[in-house]
């Protein structure tokens, strides 16, 4: 496998990682990104969320500063590993993730001696999950979730009662879509629209993808696990907002309030991912916290450092 310039530009590669056959057409592919320059034997590996992509040059820039080797995995049908003929953000079982996080952790496992895995978002749902499943094979040393998806967000029926159906459609007809990210949050962020973060609007556009009922399906069975309970056997950093707000409308403090996830969920899960667990609000924090506006976003980078400085030195 060769690297190529990332879309990023100079001193930003990418590393196409085929995988097997998954069922669609073409077959599956993933794609490993590498921020270069720092000469480290410690690295961080970085996983999105729904709707998104890895573009956080500047997160990664504080992070090689603080002497980490960045790297961040599109996984399959996300980003730069979107194929014509593939439905995009579309999976129906969270564990095939775990095929291009194992690649991933390979090839920077031969280069590093430290590794770091963070999860934002949909990303913190699947490395906790992949987390748990790998104990006791020291493939990383810390996990550092940026506001994980633990529950979801949503009434007493839409938790119950619409998961059950879910779950049914979901088994019968995986493609039938149930639902959309709603547009207020991406508009927010864009700096086409008012924003301060460019990014590609192909593949984290502002309507964002069709959610699907197999998709709905994977992620509320991964919600059932974390209820139940998990072991990871690694510190974990769980980081959040302080605050939510609504996300079914334009308001002010989107930006300033996790406007995609309940906060309330992410404090009340975290304790569920392992022994080992430190859980960090963000003043004025946006869900993805390292989007936020100074100087919610600096905090967040900070105490990621400090807590790493803290447990892996």
């Amino acid at each position: 496998m060769t690297d190529d310039v990332d879309v990023l530009g100079p001193g930003w590669t990418a590393r196409t990682l085929p995988l097997r056959p998954d069922g669609g057409t073409p077959d599956p592919v993933a794609t490993l990104v590498h921020r270069e320059g720092t000469d480290s034997r410690r690295a961080l590996l970085y996983v999105h969320g729904f709707v998104d992509y890895f573009f956080h040059t500047q997160f990664a820039d504080a992070l090689g500063a603080h002497g980490y080797d960045v790297y961040a995995l599109d996984l399959r049908d996300y980003g730069r590993s979107i194929r014509d003929g593939r439905p995009p953000n579309y999976v129906t079982d969270l564990g095939r993730f775990a095929e291009e996080l194992d690649a991933a952790i390979r090839v920077i496992r031969a280069e590093h001696d430290e590794v770091v895995l963070l999860g934002h978002s949909m990303g913190g749902l699947v490395t906790s999950l992949w987390a748990d499943a790998r104990r006791g094979e020291h493939l990383v040393d810390a996990l550092v979730l940026n506001a994980p998806w633990l529950d979801l967000r949503g009434n007493w029926f839409e938790r119950t009662i619409l998961t059950a159906m879910i779950d049914g459609i979901g088994r019968v007809a995986p493609r039938v879509v149930v639902g959309k990210v709603g547009p207020h949050y991406g508009r927010a962020l864009h700096e086409g629209t008012g924003g301060e973060w460019g990014y590609d609007l192909a593949w984290k556009p502002l309507d964002g993808f069709p959610a699907r009922a197999g998709f709905a399906r994977s992620i509320r069975r991964g919600h059932a696990r974390v209820a139940k309970g998990l072991a990871i056997d690694v510190p974990v950093l769980v980081l959040a907002s302080d605050a939510s707000g609504p996300d079914d409308a334009w308001h002010d403090g989107l930006l300033t309030t996790d406007s995609v996830l309940d906060v309330a969920d992410i404090k009340r899960l975290a304790p569920n991912l392992g022994p080992d667990v430190t859980f960090v609000e963000i003043p004025g924090g946006a869900h993805d916290l390292a989007l936020s506006p100074a100087p919610a976003r600096d905090t967040y980078v900070a105490e990621i450092l400090a807590f790493l400085d803290a447990r892996l030195s």
